[in-house]
């Protein structure tokens, strides 16, 4: 197969929210690049409607737009906290066309296979063609390969992923499970109260749920407020559960699980209308499902409902399919990157956008992209930085929690405190700059 030398050239592969991050500062750096974007548009996961979007129709941001917004390009100030998936479609068309990014991206592209050639990556397209680049850079999101549940027994009725639910028609007089915690399965769980006939919600364990408002302000914007005056972790969580409580109460107080962890233990629930619909009988909360039985869900205490319809909001897989997992140095279920970004060997091989943070994450992959730029200028100028950040980027993964205890489970492989994270990049940064 003939293969096309593009040996000047990064190759980015998406054109969503991490890899128009990366173009904007391959293009401020003056960083020859391809951007690849198997779809027509920008946008990536954001583009409801399309085939590989996991969005639904009633989708809103879970962080407030000043804290997930590009620190480079604002959002509007006449657009609400909580921009709805139209806004952000549009929002991510505006960045790349104020940016000039459009004209540099390749759209209908999608890849098949990266492996390495010598100190070169080769990048091959479903259509058959070859390319050889200098170096390549991951960035096509890690919400779209469902994750789905093994239970005993066989449910008869339908059964969908929350990737694949996207409007509320399909509910309508029906008795619906929605399982799983997560701000997908509250955000269903909610939609459904308002449409079927009767909506169970089942979990694990107990959880936190933090309203979007507190104060009159985005949550996140109050936690954000108390990380800049360096309030240590407990006096946070003391002031947070606080403030939730007199807010909207505790979990208990409606009937559901005493949370099992600490608060900021867990990715953050949240949703202003759970505990409204619980408080009124139109969510049914249920522990975890121990098996099926034709129509009949069975629960671990010993309840039994027969229900139409599941909707199973159990998150995705960390999931690269075009590339072999021993290129991207997997350990314990995901892959071990400095700062979940930099391959400790290879040196041309990034991955953009691989984080979950407890707070927006447009911003943080803005800084990624960043330090991935300053690093590739290093190497191009042979200084001395690049080889210090190589013996970096080779030691073992630095901790990203921040000192908090995430739970052990695969929704937090990619948890990361986004207040501590920020501040790191751009200390790296700075000093990738001298």
């Amino acid at each position: 197969m003939d293969c096309e030398l593009r040996l000047d050239k990064y190759c980015i592969l998406g054109a969503g929210a991490s890899g128009l991050a990366v173009a904007r500062n391959f293009a401020v750096q003056e960083i020859p690049f391809d951007c690849l974007e198997r779809e027509n548009d920008v946008g990536g996961n954001w583009r409801y409607g399309k085939p590989f979007s996991s969005i639904y129709r009633s989708t809103h941001l879970i962080s407030s737009k000043r804290l997930t917004q590009y620190p480079d390009f604002s959002m509007p100030a006449d657009w609400p906290e909580y921009p709805n998936q139209e806004l952000v479609q549009q929002y991510f068309r505006s960045y790349a066309d104020h940016f000039g990014l459009r004209e540099r991206i390749e759209f209908g592209a999608a890849v098949a296979r990266i492996e390495p050639a010598g100190p070169h990556w080769d990048v091959t397209l479903q259509n058959g063609t070859m390319r050889r680049y200098r170096g390549v850079v991951i960035a096509n999101g890690h919400h779209w390969d469902p994750q789905w549940p093994d239970y005993p027994g066989q449910f008869s009725g339908e059964s969908l992923h929350s990737a694949q639910y996207k409007t509320p028609d399909l509910l309508a007089g029906r008795k619906v499970l929605v399982i799983g915690a997560g701000n997908s399965g509250c955000d269903i769980a909610v939609e459904s109260a308002q449409h079927a006939a009767r909506t169970l919600h089942s979990t694990r364990r107990g959880y936190y749920y933090v309203p979007k408002f507190l104060l009159g302000r985005p949550a996140d914007r109050c936690g954000e407020y108390l990380l800049k005056l360096r309030f240590p972790l407990w006096l946070r969580r003391l002031i947070t559960r606080g403030l939730v409580k007199l807010a909207i109460g505790s979990p208990q107080d409606y009937g559901l699980k005493k949370p099992d962890h600490r608060l900021f233990e867990s990715h953050p629930i949240i949703n202003s209308q759970m505990m409204y619909y619980v408080g009124h009988g139109d969510i049914v909360p249920k522990l975890d499902v121990a098996r099926f039985e034709g129509d009949t869900v069975h629960f671990t205490d010993g309840t039994q409902e027969s229900v139409d319809l599941i909707i199973y909001a159990t998150g995705y897989k960390i999931s690269f399919p075009f590339i072999d997992a021993c290129h991207l140095n997997w350990r314990d279920g995901r892959p071990s990157l400095y700062m979940n970004i930099f391959h400790p060997r290879y040196d041309h091989l990034f991955v953009a956008g691989l984080i979950q943070p407890d707070s927006g994450q447009w911003g943080l992959t803005h800084y990624q992209g960043q330090l991935i730029a300053g690093f590739i200028g290093a190497m191009n100028a042979n200084s001395p930085r690049a080889d210090w950040f190589r013996r970096l980027k080779a030691a073992s993964p630095p901790e990203l929690s921040s000192g908090i205890r995430y739970l052990n489970s695969s929704r937090h492989l990619l948890e990361v405190e986004h207040f501590s994270y920020r501040r790191r990049l751009k200390k790296l940064i700075a000093r990738m700059e001298g």
